[in-house]
């Protein structure tokens, strides 16, 4: 069944936000810019103007000065206006110099200067009745041989800048017009071009995982680059590989679970059917076979809720301090009698005490299942070492068999349920495959480790390291 097609948007709201962002960011960035620009204008600038003018002023009054010194009057520059703004130029801008521009040039003309003789009359510019205009000049008095012959007043810069106000503005709109329209721009183009990158790869994303979510688990996404992004898109890989590995798992286990009742049952029902037909009579042996087959289910049911309850985390095992040498040379002592009589030839060597925290009944379960193991796909005649030791404040056991071997690309696979290997460990010498999944739960509940390695005696080498404890005091009442 397909899954229905996922429609794309044809918006990235991701995009739209990314875009009012930088958006917004770059018309305030602009924004102050603009206002440190003005009050750099306000303050330094025409701090700087205002010097100048004053600088000028007193150049032009020095000349003047001089000027009144060889003449003695005012009257020619009465008579020629014209004469003044020759002077004026001369003053500021001797010899070769060529006049500023802009603004130092408009501070620089001669109508911004007015001239009146030592009574207070004017020689140049404004009329002895403007006192409103007069009040807002600067006067620098013009001294020659030490009597004062005339006043010279400028206007300051403030005032010629209110004047050019409307200009001024006018082009700083412009400018600030220009840089918000390339910001809007830029921003445009940097929106479009992220949100075109991000929301394809979060619609890609979107759309993988409601496939997965319908239970399409052979998407993946493309890895690309070392971003966050990326990093995202290998875990959504690693996840869809690891349901979809559970999934063909738990088919795996159902069906197997499936083969493994239908065998037993198939035997119960030719049996009582025999039975009831009269092929086979109802005596004490045909009832033993019975039996047999019962508690063959019996315990198969056991071990399957036995990992469910450890799936669950619901295993129950009762930790206490305990002495593993004890617990794995008691089982080993009981076992080597009928392991001699079965052809297995048992080698231990045990260090103790080593304490760990453990549950006695577990751990006897733990050793029958490696028992088990051993004694269902050894050739016979084999050989079984044992070994504990304590290993870096761990304690480690390693349990041996002889042959035969399992292949290094399997060892894996082993505690996996209902796992078989073909060839000399199949079920034709084995059991129902989950011993070995009890084994590797149990050592899990204790906080061990258990791996499997090739064993130089040619069989299997199981390695199972336990946490230790310090010794303990109680040791008969923790064994």
């Amino acid at each position: 069944m397909r899954s229905p097609r996922i429609p794309r948007p044809a918006v990235s709201r991701l995009g739209i936000k990314l875009f009012a962002i930088i958006l917004v960011v770059n018309v305030v960035i602009s924004g102050l810019v603009f206002l440190a620009v003005s009050r750099s204008l306000d303050q330094g600038f025409i701090e700087y103007l205002d010097q100048t003018q004053t600088r000028r002023a007193e150049t032009l009054a020095e000349g003047l000065a001089e000027e009144w010194a060889s003449r003695g009057d005012w009257q020619w520059l009465r008579q020629s206006p014209r004469t003044w703004h020759r002077l004026v130029r001369r003053q500021l801008w001797p010899g070769d110099t060529p006049p500023p521009k802009g603004i130092e040039q408009r501070l620089g003309d001669p109508k911004d200067f007015v001239l009146h003789d030592a009574n207070g009359l004017p020689v140049i510019g404004l009329p002895p009745d403007d006192d409103e205009q007069a009040a807002e000049l600067r006067w620098l008095p013009i001294e020659s041989g030490g009597q004062q012959v005339g006043m010279l007043g400028y206007r300051p810069p403030q005032q010629l800048m209110a004047r050019m106000d409307r200009i001024f503005l006018s082009r700083q709109q412009r400018n600030l017009g220009i840089i918000v329209a390339s910001l809007g721009l830029a921003s445009l183009l940097l929106a479009g071009g992220l949100s075109w990158w991000l929301g394809r790869r979060t619609r890609g994303m979107a759309r993988a995982t409601r496939r997965l979510t319908e239970g399409d688990y052979s998407t993946r996404l493309a890895e690309s680059g070392r971003d966050e992004l990326s990093s995202l898109a290998h875990d959504f890989n690693v996840l869809a590989a690891t349901l979809e590995a559970s999934r063909e798992a738990r088919n795996r286990w159902v069906s197997d679970i499936a083969h493994e009742l239908r065998t037993p049952l198939a035997v119960l029902r030719g049996e009582i059917e025999a039975m009831q037909d009269g092929i086979r009579s109802l005596d004490q042996d045909n009832l033993n076979s019975l039996a047999q087959e019962v508690g063959q289910l019996e315990r198969l049911v056991a071990d399957l809720r036995l990992l469910s309850q450890s799936d669950a985390g619901a295993l129950e095992v009762q930790l206490a301090p305990l002495n593993l040498a004890e617990s794995l040379a008691s089982r080993l002592d009981e076992a080597s009698g009928w392991l001699g009589d079965s052809g297995i030839h048992l080698e231990r060597e045990i260090e103790g005490p080593a304490w760990i925290r453990g549950d006695t009944q577990r751990l006897r379960q733990l050793w029958n299942n490696l028992i088990d193991n051993t004694c269902a796909y050894t050739t016979i005649p084999g050989q079984l070492r044992v070994r504990l030791k304590e290993h870096q404040g761990q304690l480690r056991v390693t349990w041996e068999d002889s042959a035969p071997g399992v292949p290094d690309a399997e060892l894996p696979r082993l505690t996996e349920r209902l796992y078989r290997v073909e060839g000399s460990r199949n079920r034709a010498s084995g059991g129902s495959g989950l011993g070995l999944s009890i084994a590797i739960a149990l050592a899990r509940a204790h906080g061990a480790r258990m791996e499997a390695t090739s064993s130089p005696l040619g069989g299997l080498c199981w390695t199972l390291t336990f946490p230790a404890i310090e010794d303990h005091p109680l040791r008969e009442h923790a064994t």
